[in-house]
């Protein structure tokens, strides 16, 4: 039974996998690695309470090595459940086994990070620099949260040293280029910066798993294509629930990097609104529950899609309880537009743009996962913008009223304008604390430094400083510019 459902798990079959499982272990519950393997799948499925109790049981029946599992429940609570000192109890739970364990110590420096703790975080990764001076990761994450006087400053020069190590992997150096890209763009040494940034994205593609780091255009096109033919027109919507559901989802998508961190801030200044951050639910659903799709839309039936519909609410219900509106910020679902107003045809878009070059700029000297390959290369990621953008005209064809374009850079110029207009737009009624965020909330993206700064305008305009590099992604872009 272990083997069948091992086999299933490398076949991508999960729900089966959990089920044999399960199974084995009703029969067999003295299983302490298969407890483990359970969660691990219960993860995959989003089944993050059941999870959790696998977790429980694996450590209950002596797990080898248990400060794993108390990392993985930590992850859980942290990213999935918004349980903030939940996770911070399991990372220590496993640093209490383990002190020198520096998943925890990364994990928990990360946990800072999203709460705005800078010195709690540094003093984590310090902590695996005590023990490992040349781990790659914690000083490229020192370097992130630092600033630097010129570029050579001694962090620039520990950078520069740890990346000519001739033992550092292609993801080291992957870690190490981002974070030295950042600093010579901050001290102002741009041809430096692109340089670093281009080393470190080819360093990104050269460490990604087999299948990933390659950008497909042709599927890309494809794949818009079929979106737009499954979605041809306004969706036939299924059965809503006899009440007004609570919490009620706002959705924030757009491209990465185009400001969606600072509309989700700024709607969860206000009263009603609660922050839900970059939710995988929707995409997990297309991905495993209604494929293959989006051609699976054409035969699913109303039921089925009120049940996922049911379950989406009841997840947000789950982990943000009270909340009368939690926002989805989910960037890339603005691929599934067609699929979400399906689900919830009362449902507001709101999607925020930003000028293109910048926006493409900001990608390139992101470190995304290797998933995303086409923030690899700049021209890729024009491409990508393309698409995105031939999408969004099609889905304001048919959903126009229900999606309101959020402009950051009108944004940053005049915030209290654009914070009515989209209030406005949501049903909700002016508050002042709109344009404060709340202190100490967290931020699980990106941008976590970002928008705890007050609202400047200085990455605007940002491309200007990267005209030669850029000049071939404009040409390119031609009339989306």
């Amino acid at each position: 039974m272990l083997r069948e459902a091992s086999l299933l798990d490398r076949q991508g079959r999960v729900t089966e996998a959990i089920v044999v499982y399960q199974r084995a272990l009703s029969l067999w519950p003295e299983l302490p690695n298969s407890w483990y393997n359970l969660a691990i799948l219960q993860r995959k499925a989003g089944e993050f309470s059941k999870a959790l109790a696998s977790y429980q049981q694996a450590l209950d029946r002596g797990v080898p090595r248990p400060e794993e599992a108390h990392l993985n429940r930590g992850v859980i609570f942290a990213d999935h459940l918004r349980q903030d000192g939940e996770a911070e109890r399991e990372y220590r739970c496993a640093l209490a086994l383990n002190p020198g364990y520096v998943p925890a110590l990364l994990n928990l420096g990360n946990l800072h990070e999203d709460l705005g703790s800078r010195e709690a975080a540094l003093a984590e990764y310090e902590k695996i620099l005590a023990q490992d001076p040349h781990h790659a990761q914690a000083l490229a994450r020192i370097a992130n949260l630092q600033a630097v006087t010129g570029s050579d400053d001694r962090l620039i020069q520990r950078l520069r040293e740890a990346l000519e190590r001739p033992d550092a992997t292609a993801a080291d150096r992957a870690d190490l280029g981002f974070a030295l890209g950042r600093l010579l763009d901050a001290c102002g040494s741009y041809a430096a910066a692109f340089a670093a940034y281009r080393a470190a994205n080819a360093q990104s593609r050269a460490s990604a798993a087999p299948g990933t780091g390659v950008y497909d255009r042709g599927y890309e096109e494809r794949y818009v294509d079929r979106l737009i033919a499954a979605f041809p027109a306004a969706s036939r919507p299924v059965a809503a629930p006899a009440a007004t559901p609570k919490p009620a989802p706002i959705f924030i998508c757009g491209m990465f990097r185009s400001g969606s961190t600072l509309i989700e801030q700024l709607l969860a200044s206000h009263p009603r609104v609660t922050a839900g951050g970059e939710l995988d639910f929707l995409p997990r659903a297309a991905r495993d529950l209604l494929k293959p799709f989006p051609e699976s839309m054409a035969s699913v039936s109303a039921d089925r899609l009120a049940a996922l519909g049911a379950r989406y609410l009841d997840a947000l219900a789950e982990i943000f309880p009270g909340a009368q509106f939690v926002t989805d910020k989910r960037p890339d679902n603005f691929a599934l537009i067609g699929l979400i107003k399906t689900l919830f045809p009362a449902a507001k878009i709101v999607h925020t743009t930003r000028n293109p070059l910048d926006n493409c700029l900001s990608i390139y000297f992101l470190h995304l996962d290797q998933r995303m390959s086409y923030a690899l290369d700049v021209l890729d990621i024009g491409h990508h913008y393309r698409q995105y953008r031939k999408l969004m005209a099609h889905w304001k064809g048919i959903y126009g009223a229900d999606i309101l374009d959020v402009d950051y850079d009108a944004f940053v110029r005049e915030p209290k304008p654009a914070a009515a207009r989209l209030l406005s737009f949501l049903g909700l009624d002016w508050d002042d604390q709109c344009l404060t965020p709340p202190p100490g909330s967290a931020v699980k993206t990106a941008s976590v430094w970002q928008v705890r700064e007050p609202i400047h305008r200085t990455a605007s305009g940002r491309a200007r400083h990267y005209a030669r590099e850029m000049d071939e992604v404009g040409r390119y872009l031609g009339d989306a510019l």
